[in-house]
Parts: structure tokens; C-alpha cells; sequence
């Protein structure tokens, strides 16, 4: 690994043209190096972390994206203004963007990534996929000619075979790509793919791929200097998606050997080369779990990969640094590596699995994040998640000498992690690593939708509402000296102790809390469930609960009517059940919609007036790259349609009415 503290000679200043945990690892590359950093921010993130800790840092416009992060114009103006002679792009935004690279050469300024030419010619899925197998790279079987039509789409879907994957041939991460098992499903899937593909790349040309049974998600980074070097860092194991969105990561992969890693990387090599590639580049690869040396070239990430830390951990070699010296000039001062030791990472989103991984979003109000891994993070308390952008929060990475002790290592600093004031996914995180089949390394990019109730299925349990209830004793307690015993709230009274009745609710879950006594010594009793000797008391942010003889330590927030609590990778709202009465919801018996997520309206799909019929779509809601659709309840007439393309609305606000056929006859 070469000296990081070695200043290049070419430039000193970096503009890191993104935002979240991604700009946040940059910059402390770029401070590691000596260099001066210089952040951009929308005015949902003027006082985002990737702000606190950039040297500079410049407003580039409104939260929308297309305004700010996605402003080529406005991001070489940042740059112009603080003297900065590079950007790095990150991920997503303007990093795969050519007319991005063009413009930083026109104005003179290092485009930290590979000529636009290899974006583009990468960018592109049809092109890439011609491009790499004239270079003797192996690809799936499918129709990759430009500008095929609906119809053509449909006849190269039903020549291929079922099933196939629809895919947009700009772009990636998931976005656009269908999975379709038979050819009823064609229709629909065409249009929605079309659709998502050109909100988010302005491209809705599509492809049609064969599906590989029981799939793996293999890649391989490669790396590639100006003087004609290029080199591959082994692979990383990306085959725990859901809906085409890595969840975990590892490297090595526990199904390859050594003589499949070399053919894969030479592979990989090989589609950077046809390409002129220079910088850090991944080159994806799907590989059938059956037959784990026939693999095919997928496509290639002109950019550095969310999951690029578990390649820095097994190597040792920082990624972010050598993108920096190869735009710099700076041959590579290595021909191979060697991989040690074994690394995992978990993506920690602003979702809730429960409910169907619908984005969820707050005010962060309390915040503890583990110290024994690497934790690349842009959370800070007091900031605010919005729809804005995508849910991705952070990142946990763990390294172990094995495999084994790497998973465990990973789930035991999930436990430590706790974000209060909205709902993450870390639960399902940490259920996924306990999977057995995942422990044992038998995975396909299927396993997390085959095994999907299992791991969402996590009731609030019973010692949660007791310490909610203490919590609500402990906050009456009198501060400073008692003067007056009647002003102990321990509930008693002449003939002895008294109790009191809470009705709390959580998740899907309501119960009754009867408390005899105070919080140093009360017997609790949970519906219809025991009665259980208890106390609690406060420990700075924590609150510790006794229940009999075990103990149990929370994090704890109390935000208004709703008390956060978090212990071993949960966190639980705990409120007053009244407050929660009056959400409106349609079920059964018709009524008002509610928005599930804060977002856009992206599109309305019925009139107000119309006769509909239960499961019919009306609406469409956008939320951090992620669509929603509102159905009819029941049979019935659209009486309201209270929102409009375009328009934002918030969680659980109303959207549209449906009046059920017998209330209208």
C-alpha cells in the first residue's frame, strides 16, 4: 500500500460531488492523504455530516436532486469557486454520468474515475455486453440489439425462454429490472420497467437476458492505471439481494476456489482492458450455485461500489486512495494482492421489513453506533431523513480470520447499533446472518425472498412494554430532595400499595400494563400474562430495567407521547395507544387511503367519481428511489382523490376515498 500521506503533485483540493456515507469515507481518504476536501450540499443537508467534516464546503441548490447533486453546472461551479482541481463523484448521482466527465476535462478540472469513453461504453448494457465478448469474456444468452420495441422485447422474451429478466440498458443498481416467469406477467412488466428505467437514467431502452437458475451475484474489482496496468483484487459475494438491492456483502466468496477466482479475474481484466479502463472499476459476474465454474459477464460499475470496504479489508489496500493517484498519474504500485482473512458488510437502510420494506424516515433523536468494526456512516443526532434521497443510512464492516467469525463479529456490532426516531432494517439484518443457510455459504440471489416471513417475523416482546411503563414513573419522579412522601409516585395509599393501567401500543402489537408499586419495586403484569417483579432507573441515555433476575439495558429517547427504546439491534416507538386511534385506515370497509410512506406522487391512475374494484391501482408514491402503489380496499366509487402527480406527501396523510358499492346503493 503506497505511503498515504503523500501529497500528489498534481492537485491538492478535492470536491467530493456527493453526499451521505459515501462523501464521508472520501473525505477521510482525502484528509488522510493531505489533501484540502470540499463538500456540496442541498439545502436538505446544510448541516449533514459530510458538511461538519469537509474542510469547505459550497450550497448547490433545493433538495431535489435534479437541482443540486445532479447539476453538472452547478457542481463545476462549487468547484470553480473554491479553487478545487478534482472531483470525486462517488456513487450514484454524476458518477457513471460521461457528459459529467466531459464537462470536468472541458473546464480543466480531474474527473476522479475513467475516461467518459469507457463510461460510456460500459454504460450502455448492449454495447458492454458486444464490447466484452469480443474480448473473449463469457455472457448470458439473450437479445441485446439497441431500440427494441415492446413487441420485439416481447417476442426476444418468449424466444429466450422463461424465465427472463428485463433489464435497462442504462443504468444499474437495480433499477428497471423485471423478473418475468411467464408470459402473462410481459405486459405489465414491460411498462413498469420502461417507466422506472427513464425516471431514473432518461433511457427506457431495454434488454432481454436469460434467467439463471438459482443464481449467484459474483464481482470482481479491478483496478487499471494511465501507463497500461490493470490488475484485479479478488472477488466479493453480493448474492443476498432483495429485488435486485445488495443487503450483505462478503469477500472472498465462500463458493469459489483459487483456480475459478484467477479465471474470473483474468476475465475481468480482460472487459477492463477492451475498454481502455483506468481507475477502480467492478466487473460483475452471474454464476450458477450448481455449476459454480461456468460463470457470465453481467456488467461492469464504472465507479467505485457501495460494498468496496469488504475488498479494503481482506486486502489492505484503500480504494478511494488509489483513485486519487491514478487520477493523479501515479502508476500502480502493485501487480497482485494477496487476500487475508475474511470480511463482511451489512447495509443499514431507512426501511421497515415488516411492512413490506416501505422507506421510513425522522429526526435521528438519539444515536449509538459500534466502535469494535468499521462503521462508514453519515448519521448524526439531530439530522433528518427525508425522501429525498436514497434510504441507504450506513454501512457496519466486520473482519475476522474466518468466515465464521467474521458473521458472528458483524451481528454482535449490529446488536450494539441503534438509530432512534425512525425504523431501520437492522433486525432483519442480523436475522439474514443467523439464517443456516447462510451461515453455511450456500446462497442465490433468491434466498432472501424464499426465506422473507421468516425473517421479518419479530413480535414486541413483553419486557418492552415493562420498561415503557417503569419509564413513565421514572419521568414523574420527584428531582431533588422528597420532602413530602405523598410526592413519591409508587402508587401507594392507605391499605397499601395502589396501581396504576397503561394502554401502550407498538408495531403491530397493543397491550395493558398494570404497575403495582414504583419504579424501584413494582409487580407488572402485561395483559392477561404473570405478574413479574420489577425496577428501573435511568443511566445517563440508557434506561435499566430489572425483570426478575435478569437485567436489561435500552437505549432510551422519550419524544413527546412516544418513548424510543433500542436494545440488541431492535428499536421499539412504545405510545400511548389513544394517540394512535385515530390513523386512518381502509381494510374491509372501504374509507379514506393513507400515504405508507412520506414521498411524490409519481403517478394517479384513477379519477375521482370512477367505479372501482378492490385491488385496482389509483396511485403510484415515490419514496427514496422506490415505488409504491395505493390500491382500491373494495369495490366502489372513487368519491376523493385528494393529491396530484408531482405533489409530496407525508406519512399516513390521506390520499384518496373509496366508498364501498353498499353504502353508495
Amino acid at each position: 500500500m503506497l505511503d498515504s500521506a503523500s501529497k500528489s503533485s498534481v492537485f491538492d483540493s478535492i470536491l467530493i460531488a456527493n453526499r451521505g456515507e459515501i462523501a464521508v469515507r472520501v473525505i477521510r481518504t482525502v484528509r488522510a492523504m493531505g489533501l484540502r476536501s470540499i463538500a456540496v450540499y442541498s439545502d436538505a443537508d446544510a448541516d449533514a455530516k459530510h458538511v461538519r467534516e469537509a474542510d469547505d464546503a459550497v450550497r448547490i441548490g433545493p433538495a431535489a436532486a435534479r437541482e443540486s447533486y445532479l447539476s453538472i453546472e452547478r457542481i463545476l461551479d462549487a468547484a470553480r469557486q473554491t479553487g478545487a482541481q478534482a472531483i470525486h463523484p462517488g456513487y450514484g448521482f454524476l458518477a457513471e454520468n460521461a457528459a459529467f466527465a466531459r464537462a470536468c476535462a472541458d473546464a480543466g478540472i480531474v474527473f476522479i474515475g475513467p475516461p467518459a469513453s469507457a463510461i460510456e461504453a460500459m454504460g450502455d448494457k448492449i454495447r458492454a455486453k458486444l464490447t466484452v465478448s469480443a474480448a473473449g469474456v463469457p455472457v448470458v444468452p439473450g437479445r441485446t440489439e439497441p431500440g427494441l420495441s415492446d413487441a420485439e422485447v416481447r417476442a426476444a422474451a418468449i424466444e429466450v425462454g422463461f424465465p427472463v429478466l428485463l433489464k435497462p440498458s442504462a443504468g444499474g443498481g437495480g433499477k428497471g429490472m423485471r423478473l418475468v416467469h411467464e408470459e402473462s406477467e410481459l405486459d405489465g412488466a414491460i411498462e413498469s420497467a420502461r417507466r422506472e428505467a427513464r425516471g431514473s437514467f432518461g433511457d427506457d431502452t431495454l434488454l432481454v437476458e436469460r434467467f439463471v437458475q438459482r443464481p449467484r451475484h459474483i464481482e470482481i474489482q479491478v483496478l487499471a492505471d494511465t501507463h497500461g496496468n490493470a490488475v484485479h483484487l479478488g472477488e466479493r459475494e453480493c448474492s443476498l439481494q432483495r429485488r435486485h438491492q445488495k443487503i450483505i456483502e462478503e469477500a472472498p466468496s465462500p463458493l469459489l476456489d483459487a483456480a475459478t477466482r484467477e479465471r474470473m479475474g483474468a476475465a475481468a481484466v480482460n472487459a477492463a482492458k477492451a475498454v481502455d479502463y483506468t481507475g477502480a472499476g467492478t466487473v460483475e459476474f452471474i454464476v450458477s450455485a450448481d455449476r459454480p465454474d461456468e460463470f457470465f459477464f453481467m456488467e461492469m460499475n464504472t465507479r467505485l461500489q457501495v460494498e468496496h470496504p469488504v475488498t479494503e479489508l481482506v486486502t489492505g489496500i484503500d480504494l478511494v486512495e488509489q483513485q486519487i493517484l491514478v487520477a493523479a498519474g501515479e502508476p500502480l504500485g502493485f501487480s497482485s494482492v494477496t487476500l487475508t482473512g475474511h470480511a463482511v458488510e451489512a447495509r443499514v437502510y431507512a426501511e421497515d421489513p415488516a411492512h413490506g420494506f416501505l422507506p421510513t424516515g425522522g429526526t435521528v433523536l438519539a444515536l449509538r453506533e459500534p466502535s469494535e468494526v468499521r462503521v462508514d456512516s453519515a448519521l448524526v443526532t439531530g439530522g433528518v431523513v427525508g425522501s429525498d434521497y436514497d434510504p441507504m443510512l450506513a454501512k457496519v464492516i466486520a473482519w475476522a480470520p474466518s468466515r465464521t467469525a467474521a458473521l458472528r463479529k458483524l451481528s454482535g456490532a449490529l446488536g450494539r447499533t441503534a438509530v432512534l426516531g425512525l425504523g431501520t432494517n437492522v433486525p432483519f439484518l442480523r436475522a439474514l446472518l443467523a439464517d443456516p443457510d447462510v451461515v453455511a455459504g450456500t446462497l442465490d440471489t433468491q434466498l432472501v425472498e424464499r426465506k422473507l416471513d421468516s425473517l421479518v417475523a419479530q413480535e414486541v416482546p413483553d419486557a418492552v412494554f415493562v420498561a415503557a411503563a417503569l419509564d413513565q414513573l421514572l419521568a414523574v419522579r420527584p428531582t431533588g430532595a422528597v420532602v413530602d412522601p405523598w410526592d413519591v409516585p409508587d402508587n401507594w395509599r392507605l391499605g397499601g400499595r395502589g396501581g396504576t393501567s397503561s394502554r401502550l401500543a407498538c408495531a403491530d402489537r397493543q397491550v395493558t400494563v398494570r404497575v403495582t408499586g414504583g419504579a424501584s419495586a413494582a409487580s407488572v403484569v402485561v395483559d392477561d400474562g404473570p405478574a413479574v417483579e420489577a425496577s428501573a432507573d435511568w443511566d445517563g441515555d440508557d434506561l435499566v430495567v430489572r425483570i426478575g433476575a435478569r437485567v436489561h439495558r435500552y437505549l432510551r429517547h422519550a419524544d413527546g407521547d412516544v418513548l424510543w427504546l433500542a436494545a440488541d439491534g431492535q428499536v421499539w416507538p412504545v405510545a400511548e395507544h389513544s394517540i394512535l386511534e385515530g390513523e386512518a385506515a381502509a381494510g374491509a370497509l372501504g374509507g379514506p387511503l393513507v400515504s405508507p410512506m412520506p414521498g411524490t406522487v409519481l403517478l394517479v391512475k384513477a379519477q375521482q367519481g370512477e367505479q372501482v374494484s378492490a385491488g385496482q391501482p389509483l396511485l403510484v408514491i415515490e419514496a427514496m428511489k422506490m415505488e409504491h402503489t395505493i390500491a382500491a380496499p373494495v369495490d366502489g366509487v372513487l368519491t376523493e382523490m385528494r393529491v396530484q402527480a408531482g405533489q409530496q406527501v407525508a406519512l399516513n396523510q390521506p390520499v384518496a376515498l373509496v366508498t364501498p358499492s353498499e353504502e353508495q346503493s
